[in-house]
């Protein structure tokens, strides 16, 4: 097995931890995360009809979204499509929770804006995996082969 690949699972597996970790969290114990949530999900619901406009189920939806995501994309399974979604939960997770614009207190601030550059980074690896191209299977040259060297035949 190719280095790059060993290297592409275990980046992928740990990216995908906090991911499964924090969704796990949020799933079974949306309670505390509810108020700083309806600060994003309020103005959201107000726009987008089809959305609930229950902050607990939100919660508890963003949550199993990521376990599922978080997982696929340890296994790598649809791994550009689960880095898309689990950036898509990362952003209203990331201006919900870490809010430092709004803490008064100085060490505050400080711990949110610790935890809002995190988050960056983690979007940043998440982007980095949704436009990587190295590992898809399926994508032909113009010879006929496959990536990874196997020759496909045609008319026969």
């Amino acid at each position: 097995m190719p280095m790059r690949s060993i290297t592409t699972r275990v980046a992928s597996s740990l990216l995908a931890s906090i991911f499964i970790r924090g969704g796990l969290d949020a799933a079974m114990n949306p309670e505390g995360k509810v108020k700083k949530a309806e600060k994003v999900t309020g103005p959201i619901a107000q726009r987008v009809t089809v959305m609930p406009d229950d902050t607990e189920t939100l919660v508890r939806v963003n949550g199993v979204t990521q376990v599922v995501a978080g997982a696929t994309l340890s296994l790598g399974i649809f791994r550009r499509l689960s880095a898309v979604v689990l950036a898509g939960t990362l952003i209203p997770t990331t201006l919900a929770g870490h809010r430092f614009w709004e803490e008064l207190d100085e060490d505050a601030r400080n711990q949110q804006i610790t935890q809002f550059a995190k988050n960056l980074g983690l979007l940043g690896g998440l982007l980095l995996v949704a436009t990587d191209r190295t590992t898809k299977r399926s994508r032909r040259s113009p010879k006929g082969e496959r990536a990874g060297g196997l020759r496909v035949r045609r008319g026969q």
